[in-house]
């Protein structure tokens, strides 16, 4: 596949201005590291040569020069690191914002596949590295590369000869550094999967703590996270393994190179074809011609997972959301409720088996409707595909008469409320969470929906009342405090459908005494469609539809269901006989 260069560079473009700048200064500051061992020549050679005529003037001057160099240098190397950094960091925020805003767009399938450990990975560390590379990169490659052409151009001026020897090293070390870089490129890949793996598995112990606590397996949690920091820590003692040697072999060829100066120059000195001016000279610009290669495993290394981080930034910003809005899409103001299914069919991979087959079922607006069945007949997922968190594979499903299809996403969803068994909650207070069902809603339409979800007394016994943190996912609210806040969402939403997915099923009697009349008061006037879980609950429903794998077996209301003495019955025998023992 083609390396997006275009789009690679883009994200320069806002900062292109300053970023030229931080690469001006990296120039400037490389070329007076050059100037140094030049001025060094100069006092050593010509000031210092003649001791009876030693100029203290020239050598004032020369070390004026070289601390307002110096200071010179300073300010540029400030300038290239601290706004390299800042340019990095902004480039980075620019990124992130751009990866999160395209996850939101992104349908339920995608998150069904990816692990949310992984994605934390995509979102953080690669990113990180990603900019490093962006910041880092240019200005080192300038950097080195002035320093390396300055330093051979003004050795092969003093002395060709101690010149082309030196330069004879220089490619069996870039021989070896790029041997080893290889390594090192395997070594790192493996570490950030192994990196990856253990984010996953943090994620997925902490958000099942509860289950992890109410079965006593903490061990075995442990143990599971034990196995993956070992992984990392395997992976990460590969990489140091292959620095060290690597890093001690360049060592040992930057020893080898000195060494061949001071014996090669010391026999030209003895020649006199040298001096030993032009051999401290030397010596010091050795160290310029050497580094660039001695960073190449570094700045390899750094454009290697630059690289891969943004081909895995460009991986997800590719991944088009499997439901998309049709150009000619209409936006919802207002809709009655009437849902019909027409055939409808649905599997969620291609090649797997149908979750819904040749389904047909019409819900008037305002009807209160109740799906009950055994698990995995598919209420849940019909439920899932008005809103369109998945699409039909076959048949239509309409609303007010035009196929959903044909409907923006947002708008449609703003039109439908769904209270789930398993309530989110988000991190902050009660009154955010509340307000997340209208962003636009003032606090008495807010205290107004609370009373409507009979949440409002308990909200006020709450330490700071609506202002009081709930922590994450509303750790700190009982199941029954937690579905009302869900459905005050709902009430503040005032949507014309409605969806009741199990919403009471985990819930304590008292509490689903209370639930279920706040459920009551919101399915008035509304297209409701509820899951039922307990048969108690929906005994007065309007109509009944009981589904299994084949389709909807039957339907009625509660007492004609009863008297068919057909699967509604069993199930509604099964519970009570359950209960009863």
């Amino acid at each position: 596949m083609r390396f997006p260069m275009k789009k690679f560079l883009s994200y320069y473009k806002p900062y292109l201005r300053l970023f030229l700048s931080i690469l001006f200064c990296a120039l400037i500051t490389s070329t007076i590291a050059l100037v140094y061992p030049l001025l060094v020549r100069y006092i050593t050679k010509d000031v210092l040569a003649d001791q009876g005529a030693l100029d203290i003037q020239n050598v004032y001057w020369t070390g004026g020069l070289m601390l307002v160099l110096t200071v010179l240098q300073n300010i540029g190397n400030y300038f290239v690191d601290y706004k390299g950094h800042e340019v990095g960091a902004r480039m980075e925020r620019d990124l992130r914002s751009e990866l999160f805003a395209h996850m939101q767009k992104l349908s339920f399938s995608f998150f069904d596949h990816e692990k949310t450990g992984k994605l934390m990975s995509r979102i953080t560390n690669d990113l990180l590295l990603l900019s490093e590379l962006y910041h880092h990169g240019p200005e080192d490659y300038i950097k080195y590369l002035v320093r390396f052409v300055g330093a051979f151009v003004i050795l092969f001026v003093i002395n060709p000869s101690l010149t082309i020897a030196v330069f004879c090293f220089l490619p069996v070390l870039g021989i070896f550094s790029l041997f080893f870089n290889k390594i090192l490129n395997r070594a790192l890949t493996k570490n950030k999967e192994r990196i990856s793996d253990v984010h996953a598995r943090v994620e997925d112990s902490l958000a099942g703590i509860r289950v992890v606590k109410s079965f006593a397996n903490e061990n075995i949690e442990i143990h599971k996270f034990k196995v993956e920091n070992n992984r990392f820590l395997d992976s990460r003692k590969n990489i140091y393994r292959t620095e060290a040697l690597f890093f001690n072999g360049v060592e040992s060829f930057i020893q080898l190179i000195t060494l061949t100066v001071i014996i090669y120059g010391s026999s030209k000195i003895m020649h006199h074809t040298l001096d030993l001016a032009d051999l401290i000279t030397f010596l010091l610009y050795v160290n310029y011609m050497v580094e660039p290669i001695k960073q190449m495993t570094h700045m390899s290394t750094q454009l290697q997972e630059g690289l891969t981080g943004f081909a895995r930034f460009m991986e997800i910003m590719n991944t088009k959301p499997a439901i998309e809005d049709d150009s000619h899409a209409v936006t919802l103001s207002s809709i009655e409720g009437k849902i019909e299914f027409k055939q409808v069919g649905f599997q969620y991979e291609k090649h797997s088996d149908p979750v819904i087959s040749n389904l047909s079922l019409t819900v008037q607006p305002g009807e209160y409707v109740a799906l009950v069945g055994p698990s995995g007949a598919g209420k849940t997922t019909l439920c899932s595909l008005i809103p369109r968190f998945y699409e039909v594979t076959s048949g239509e499903l309409l609303i007010d008469e035009i196929d959903v299809r044909h409907f923006e996403q947002k708008g449609l969803r703003k039109h439908i409320g769904i209270v789930q068994q398993d309530v989110y909650l988000f991190d902050g207070t009660v009154h955010e969470n509340i307000r997340y069902g209208n962003p636009e809603a003032n606090d008495a339409q807010i205290i107004e929906a609370a009373r409507q979800a009979n949440a409002h007394d308990f909200i006020l016994s709450l330490p700071n009342g609506y202002d009081t943190e709930i922590g994450q996912r509303g750790v700190r609210l009982s199941g029954g405090q937690k579905q009302r806040l869900s459905i005050a969402r709902i009430f503040l939403k005032d949507p014309a459908i409605l969806i009741l997915d199990e919403a009471t099923s985990s819930l304590d009697n008292e509490s689903e005494s209370i639930v279920k009349a706040s459920l009551d008061q919101l399915a008035k006037g509304r297209t409701t469609i509820v899951i039922a879980h307990r048969l108690s609950s929906i005994r007065n429903a309007e109509r009944i539809i009981v589904l299994n794998q084949k389709g909807i077996s039957e339907q009625g209301t509660h007492r004609s269901l009863l008297a068919k003495n057909g699967e509604y019955s069993r199930l509604y025998s099964r519970e009570f006989s359950s209960k009863s023992g």
